[in-house]
Parts: structure tokens; C-alpha cells; sequence
């Protein structure tokens, strides 16, 4: 495997992500003979020079058998089979080069140090690779199940759909579920990224490797282990790891051309300086400098690092993106647009003002919520949800009837009460008593329940689907990083703009069809350049699918829009997404510092090469140590704390490093 193509294969890379290093026996091998490859080096250099040159030309044999073993090989391998001439065929050439000029020193230095480069570039290649695999140890090894009353310890890989299982106090939940008895606290922070605990109680949703807080829960398992939130996680991240992105696939194109030149230009200075009657030692010399100097190792391996540690990075923060393109993309960003329900809005309608216009609040909703008790509505789910919050006893109904698109009615203390819309009070005769109340929820984009009886109205109730409580605070990081925000949106014109000002966005569209927000995300490109669409239902994947970046909600969003969009956010945290733009932007910055970088070194060597200037030996090491420098200085994306902004906290100055 050599710096051209970093990539992890077949048996090689289930053996690497299973976390089973001693089956990746020839990235090992390679490692072990490298060491023993250089210690051959330094006693023939050291040495054996003392005591006969037969003895110490056998010590560099050692060293370049043991050290150019497995990347000797990948470069044949690649230049039979595959007719291609890699960064390996350059150093078999400048190898086999310096032995037959008598360099055998500067020939097993540059195996050794070629060798234990690609060894090191290989193994922190493969550890930021396989990082996101370390999420797989916060998943116990045995899972409590119940089977008729009985505890029986299991392990979690036998966990099926169905099974119940007990989740005690201080232990791990082993697969996704659904808790059918308890209520406690669960540490999600491993898999959403959310920072504090959340409650959770029957009825609720809970993921594979979260932590129980205080109280036990009984779950019944909605998806086995290999199909469990955190497996999918890892096993996307994995395959967004392969993806190219498109400075990276430049790049490797760019090395497929420029590699035989240099190996065509290193004969031609041979063959010319023969030509001419040149000193054919000297000439011959410079021209396998040349290949080492030459050599593109910096450049090729100036982004595949880096994206793969943005993206393993990016998936234990609760961001799955789906390759390096992609995460390109979100560093490019200047437009993120909004879908209001169930992306910036909860989705779920909640009871947000009780007028009393004759008696009182309580009885207002008593008489709403003992009326929509019987009904399946989800404003009278909320209304009933509300009182029983507030513990007031609901009345005896009797007589319950439907009033099909208007609402309902029903017998309570010898009257007829009805709970409907502002339209049914209007048939009713009581317009001119609910007008001014009315009309100013309506305008703060509430949706208006009208409670009245035979002896007139008694209030009105007002619902509206409440913002994320982190919607702000996402909103105000992405207006600190001078992104626009846009809200995209089929909802009216009037509840729109309501939920905009609160979140903080100025530019609202409205009532639009899927068809309208495509060509709502087409003309913002066209006006501002990257759009990146967040969106979490059936409606919003064609504008996910359309939007330079498509970023969906991870566990609220529908599997349309997760499938058509490039990003998901696996606890639907909008703070995510700022977070997610940075680490793009970062992962740009650290990949074009690698590639300046990588430009300039060849800049530098190649000249010097064909000058003289430099000895096979100088070549080799700072070849290498400009390798290392773009491997190393790719990792920092994943490593270093980038700022992110946690769900529930208030103003971008309290934003953490992560």
C-alpha cells in the first residue's frame, strides 16, 4: 500500500476495523522489518564498514530486502497489473539506480526511510480511519433480558427485535428500544452529541450505547445489535471514509500523469548526458536524486488524512457526513435554509395561551379538554396533554358528537358545549366577541380553538408548534459566522414569519410546494453561491437532493429525506449544524496548507536534483519529512477542539471547544 492510494481493502480492512491488528499481518510485518531494516542500516554504516566492505554491502542487502519488501512489491504489483507507474516504481528506479553506481549506503537509507515513512503514514492513516470504531466499546457485552419474569444474562450481539431487556442504573443501553416501564435520565452525549441528560420515560425512544442515570428501565428492543443506531453510525462513517472528495480525486489524477514524466525526465537526463558526452556518472546521479525529489508523496497524501479524520471526527460529535465531497461542500457554505416543522419547530403542537372571556382559565380548559378527550385531534390531544399537566379534573360528557371540519360538541351540566375553530363560533352567532382576540393569535401565528356553551363564549385557546429551544442559539452561531439563514416553508405566510422572528430569520418563504422550494434553493445558489438545505421531511427531499448540501434530521427525520440528503444529524441538535460548516471550513484550511506545502517542497527538491545541489541521501529525508508533515498535519482536523455550540445554552459566547 503506498502513499498514492491510501485506501483500506477487503480481508485488510475488516481486519482493521474489527479492532483485530494481528490479522493485519502485513501492515504489521511491514512496521516490524522496518525497525530491522534500519538497524541492518546503522551497523553496516556504523559498523561492519570496519571490518570489509563485502561485510557491510551484505548489511545494506539486509536492509533494503527487509525494508523494500512489501512497497517493492505494491509497485511491481501496480506496474504489471494495473500499467501503472506509482510514487514505488520511482523508488525501485532511484534504488536499483544508486546500487548499480556503487551507492549502497544511499541506497538501503533510501528503502529504510521510504519504508518506515510509509509504515508510520499507514498506521495513522488506519488509526484515524478506525477511530469511529471505538464508539463499539460503549456498548456492553451482555444485555439483562426478561423472558416470562425471569433475568437471563445474554450476550448484546444476541439482542433481536422484540426481545425486552432491563437497563439498570449506571449501565449502557445495548441496542435501540423503546422504554415500555420506567423513567430516568440518560446520558446521550456518545451518540447525539447532546450535552446534558435527557429524561426519558415509557412510550420514549432510546439508542444503543447511552447511559442509564437513576432509575431502571425496562426496553423493548426495536432493532438488533448489527442494525442498532450506533452500528449504522459507524458503518456509514466507514463508507463516507472511502468517498473521494474532489481536490482529492484532482490530485490522484494529477500524480497519475505527473509520475511517469518524472521517471521518463530521470531517463532523459541519463541518456542525453550520454548523447553529449556529459559525465554520465554525475548525470546519472542527479537523475535518481531526481526521482526521490520528485517524488509526490506530500501532495497525494495532503487531504486523504485530513477528510477522514474530519468525517470519524465528525461522526462521534453526532454529524454523519456521507463523504469528502460532501464535508468540501459544507466548508463552502454561505446559505443554510430551513424547513420550519420539525426542523427549526418541534413538530408537536403545545397549548401556548388560555383567555378566559367569561369565567376562568381553568374552567376554559376544563370544558376544551373533557370535549377533545374523546376526540383523536392532535390540537385536542394537546389541549387534554396540557390540562392534565396542569392538574385540572376534567367534567362528565355526554352526548359527544363530531362536527365534521369544524369540531366538536357535547352535553356538560345541562348546556351544550362546543370546542371548534373560530369558524364554528362565527356560525354560532359569536364573531363579534371572539374578532379582536382572535385575529391577534392568529397574527402571532397561533392556531385559535374557540370554547363556547348555549349562554355564550367562554375563551379561547391558542396552540403553536414551539421552537427547538437550541434554534436560536444555532441561528445566532451561523449569523456570527456571516452565513445567511433562510427559512423554506409550505406553512401560511402569517405562522411562518411568527416562528422566523423568534428564531432570529429575517428571509422567510413561505407557502411553497417541494417544487417551489427546489426553485427557491436554485435561485439562492445562483444569488449567494453553497446553499445547505436542513430538512427532515417527505416534503424536503427534493430540496435536499437539489441543495448543494443536504442536511437532514438524523432520528426525527423520515428515511426519504436521510437517503436524499449528504448530512445527517443523529440527535436532530441544530447546533450541529454550525459546528458541521466549521469543520468543513477547517478541513479546506489544513488540506490547502498541506498542498502549498507539498508545491513548494517540489518546488525546492526538483531544481536542486537537476542542479546537483542535493545528495541522494538529503533527497530521501526531506522527501519523507515532508510526507510526514502533510500526514501529521491532516490529523490535526480530527484532533483539534473546534468550536461547537451545545443544544439549551444561551449566546454564542458560551460555545465550547469540542
Amino acid at each position: 500500500m503506498g502513499c498514492a492510494d491510501c485506501q483500506v481493502h477487503g480481508a485488510d480492512a475488516e481486519a482493521i476495523f474489527s479492532g483485530r491488528w494481528y490479522a493485519f499481518e502485513p501492515l504489521r510485518n511491514a512496521l516490524i522489518a522496518g525497525v530491522i531494516a534500519g538497524v541492518a542500516f546503522l551497523l553496516g554504516e556504523r559498523v561492519f564498514d570496519v571490518i570489509g566492505r563485502n561485510v557491510e554491502i551484505g548489511a545494506y542487502c539486509i536492509a533494503i530486502i527487509l525494508g523494500g519488501y512489501h512497497w517493492i512489491l505494491e509497485g511491481l504489483e501496480g506496474l504489471v497489473h494495473d500499467f501503472v507507474v506509482g510514487i514505488e516504481v520511482l523508488m525501485i528506479a532511484a534504488t536499483a539506480g544508486s546500487i548499480v553506481l556503487g551507492m549502497w549506503d544511499e541506497a538501503a537509507a533510501l528503502v529504510f526511510l521510504y519504508g518506515a515513512a510509509e509504515g508510520i503514514e499507514h498506521y495513522t492513516y488506519v488509526r484515524t480511519r478506525r477511530s469511529i470504531r471505538g464508539l463499539l466499546d460503549l456498548v456492553p457485552p451482555t444485555a439483562t433480558v426478561l423472558v416470562d419474569g425471569e433475568q437471563l444474562e445474554t450476550p448484546a450481539e444476541g439482542l433481536r427485535v422484540g426481545d425486552l431487556f432491563l437497563v439498570r442504573p449506571g449501565e449502557t443501553v445495548a441496542t435501540d428500544g423503546e422504554i415500555v416501564e420506567g423513567r430516568s435520565l440518560l446520558n446521550e452525549a456518545p451518540v447525539t452529541g447532546e450535552s446534558l441528560p435527557v429524561e426519558r420515560e415509557t412510550g420514549d425512544r432510546v439508542f444503543a450505547g447511552t447511559i442509564n442515570g437513576e432509575g431502571p428501565l425496562t426496553v423493548r428492543a426495536t432493532a438488533d445489535f448489527e442494525h442498532n443506531t450506533l452500528s449504522r453510525m459507524i458503518h456509514l462513517v466507514e463508507e463516507a471514509q472511502e468517498r473521494k472528495g474532489t481536490r482529492q480525486l484532482f490530485i490522484e489524477r494529477f500524480g497519475k500523469v505527473y509520475t511517469p514524466l518524472v521517471l521518463l525526465a530521470a531517463v532523459l537526463m541519463v541518456v542525453i548526458a550520454a548523447a553529449v558526452g556529459a559525465n554520465a556518472a554525475e548525470w546519472a546521479t542527479r537523475a535518481v536524486v531526481l526521482l526521490v525529489a520528485a517524488a509526490p508523496c506530500a501532495l497525494i497524501m495532503s487531504t486523504p488524512v485530513g477528510i477522514a479524520a474530519a468525517i470519524g471526527r465528525a461522526g462521534k460529535t453526532g454529524v454523519l457526513v456521507k463523504g469528502g465531497a460532501h464535508l468540501e461542500e459544507l466548508g463552502r457554505v454561505r446559505v443554510v435554509a430551513f424547513d420550519k416543522t420539525g426542523t427549526l419547530s418541534a413538530g408537536k403542537p403545545v397549548v401556548t395561551d388560555v383567555l378566559a372571556l367569561n369565567g376562568d382559565r381553568d374552567e376554559v380548559l376544563a370544558v376544551a379538554a373533557a370535549l377533545e378527550s374523546r376526540s383523536e385531534h392532535p390540537l385536542g390531544e394537546a389541549i387534554v396533554r396540557h390540562a392534565h399537566e396542569a392538574g385540572i379534573a376534567l367534567p362528565e360528557i355526554t352526548d359527544f358528537r363530531s362536527i365534521t371540519g369544524a369540531g366538536v360538541s357535547g352535553r356538560l351540566n345541562g348546556a351544550t358545549a362546543y370546542v371548534g375553530s373560530p369558524r364554528l363560533c362565527e356560525e354560532l352567532g359569536l364573531a363579534a366577541a371572539i374578532a379582536g382576540e382572535s385575529e391577534r393569535l392568529q397574527a402571532e401565528g397561533r392556531t385559535v380553538v374557540c370554547v363556547t356553551t348555549d349562554h355564550g363564549p367562554l375563551g379561547l385557546i391558542a396552540l403553536g408548534d414551539t421552537l427547538r429551544p437550541e434554534a436560536e442559539h444555532a441561528i445566532e452561531d451561523l449569523h456570527a459566522m456571516n452565513i445567511r439563514t433562510v427559512m423554506l416553508t409550505g406553512d401560511n405566510q402569517q405562522t411562518a414569519h411568527a416562528v422566523a422572528r423568534e428564531a432570529g430569520i429575517e428571509d422567510v418563504r413561505a407557502e411553497l410546494t417541494p417544487e417551489a422550494k427546489i426553485g427557491a434553493v436554485v435561485e439562492l445558489e445562483r444569488e449567494h453561491g453553497a446553499v445547505a438545505v436542513v430538512g427532515d421531511g417527505i416534503n424536503d427531499a427534493p430540496a435536499l437532493a437539489q441543495a448543494t448540501v443536504g442536511i437532514a434530521m438524523g432520528t426525527g427525520g423520515t428515511d426519504a429525506a436521510i437517503e436524499a440528503a449528504d448530512t445527517a444529524l443523529v440527535g436532530d441538535d441544530l447546533t450541529l449544524v454550525p459546528f458541521a460548516i466549521r469543520l468543513g471550513r477547517r478541513s479546506i484550511a489544513v488540506g490547502t496548507q498541506n498542498i502549498v506545502f507539498a508545491l513548494l517542497v517540489l518546488a525546492a527538491l526538483i531544481p536542486s536534483a537537476v542542479l546537483g545541489l542535493i545528495s541522494v541521501g538529503m533527497a530521501v529525508l526531506l522527501h519523507e519529512a515532508s510526507e510526514l508533515i502533510a500526514v501529521f498535519n491532516g490529523t490535526r482536523v480530527g484532533t483539534r477542539r473546534t468550536l461547537y455550540c451545545p443544544r439549551g445554552v444561551g449566546g454564542v459566547g458560551a460555545c465550547v471547544k469540542r
